[in-house]
């Protein structure tokens, strides 16, 4: 099984002494934001979404955004609606982080 662990937004899920859980860039990223830095996230909104998350909303909750997009098709259930656009999203918000 997998877990996803959210880091961000002044909040982590999990401690930076958890590397072994982590790995090295997870374990910095939990300690950031445990001290206070902001940690860098990506953002794409989907246009069939519930709501639609503005860009100035998503700046204001993601004080480190590295990535915003408004993808052409998707909502809700992205992953499964639109598979190739959410796997593309991802790639590039990675991409912001080498």
């Amino acid at each position: 099984m997998k877990y996803v662990y959210v880091f961000g937004a002044g909040k982590a899920d999990r401690t930076g002494e958890m590397k072994d859980l982590l790995g090295g860039k997870g374990a910095g990223l939990a300690e950031m934001t445990r001290i206070g830095l902001p940690v860098p996230a990506g953002f794409t909104t989907f246009p069939d979404e519930i709501w639609a998350a503005p860009r100035s909303w998503v700046e204001t909750v993601y004080p480190g955004l590295a990535y915003f997009n408004e993808a052409e098709r998707g909502g809700h259930f992205a992953a499964w609606e639109q598979p190739g656009i959410f796997v593309r999203e991802l790639r590039a918000s990675f991409k912001t982080l080498r």
